[in-house]
């Protein structure tokens, strides 16, 4: 059982998730995930730095901790022979200790640069002709493909680690899990939802099931709730409109209605970590075996305290227990 810390990279600044990377390697969390946006949800969230920059600093800054994007999206923003040489070197930086998240992506980042955002299942096709592209230039030499939607034209990868990261895939249905299964070597998810494991298994999956479990932690309750109103009530419009909106501003807009009691539903929120257990537990039966805690709260070091103290101990038995089931 290996638990992560949500690195979110929107509501802090570079230097600041860099900081908080060290600490959490020192609060004992076995690997950091780095949200990869070119905006913020909302525009009171107020960062949007380059992870790849922050996985460099992060892995010459840390000696044990894991490092994983969650998720880039490789086939728009970014060609997939830029990310599979972004992802080698990161690797390298790390001693191995680098996992990629892939996914289909956003509107939101993926617009930008004037490409036009695909329907959901041609940017399924594009995934993975874009996965295919990333492990073709990981075997080494010079490397040419043709593809429906993606091209790549003698490339090489000069420097290579001596074993590819692993790629996790994220799923939100049957056709995307179904993706994950077939082209990568784990499953990625934020809803406790077992279905999704059970297409990712049915399809011949077998890899790390990992799960973005939503926390928000304070002193107390609302102040809790208050906060992940603040900077993360987009988190409750659900896949379909995450995927499809443009800019901040309608993400603003479109979660004008959610409510601190709205939050406090979905997030485990305030000081008593069996509320935070019973989130965590809801991913678990759902067949999940990796979590990544996402920390909502207004106090990124009192969540690490909390985590540390409270948390890691119970987490990690319940995940012995499911594993024993």
């Amino acid at each position: 059982m290996r638990i992560g810390y949500k690195l979110a990279t929107e509501p802090f600044g570079p230097k600041e998730i860099i900081r908080q990377a060290v600490a959490a390697e020192a609060a004992g969390f076995d690997f950091v995930e780095l949200s990869d946006h070119f905006h913020p949800w909302l525009d009171s969230q107020g960062h949007s730095a380059f992870t790849w920059s922050l996985l460099g600093a992060i892995a010459q800054a840390t000696d044990r901790i894991g490092l994983a994007t969650g998720v880039t999206c490789p086939t728009i923003r970014y060609h997939p022979a830029v990310i599979a040489q972004a992802a080698a070197t990161v690797a390298l930086l790390s001693d191995g200790r680098f996992m990629l998240g892939l996914g289909s992506g956003e509107r939101l980042n993926e617009h930008v640069v004037g490409q036009g955002y695909p329907a959901v299942t041609r940017r399924h096709a594009m995934l993975r002709e874009a996965i295919e592209i990333i492990r073709l230039l990981w075997s080494g030499g010079y490397q040419s493909y043709e593809g429906r939607y993606l091209r790549l034209e003698d490339a090489r990868v000069f420097d290579l680690p001596p074993v590819p990261p692993r790629i996790a895939v994220a799923a939100s249905g049957e056709p995307s899990a179904r993706l994950a299964a077939e082209c990568g070597d784990a499953l990625f998810a934020t809803e406790p939802k077992a279905a999704i494991v059970d297409h990712y298994r049915a399809a011949g999956g077998d890899g790390p099931r990992y799960a973005e479990i939503p926390l928000a932690y304070a002193p107390d309750e609302t102040t809790a709730a208050r906060a992940a109103l603040e900077t993360t009530r987009w988190a409750l419009t659900g896949w379909k409109v995450m995927s499809e909106l443009p800019n901040p501003v309608n993400f603003a807009a479109a979660t004008t209605t959610i409510t601190e009691h709205d939050v406090a539903e979905r997030f485990a929120c305030g000081p008593d970590p069996a509320r935070h257990l019973a989130v965590a537990d809801q991913f678990l039966d759902a067949g999940f075996d990796t979590l990544v805690l996402l920390n909502a709260g207004p106090d990124p070091d009192d969540f690490l305290d909390f985590f540390h103290s409270e948390l890691a101990g119970p987490l990690r038995s319940r995940a012995g227990a499911a594993s024993l089931a």
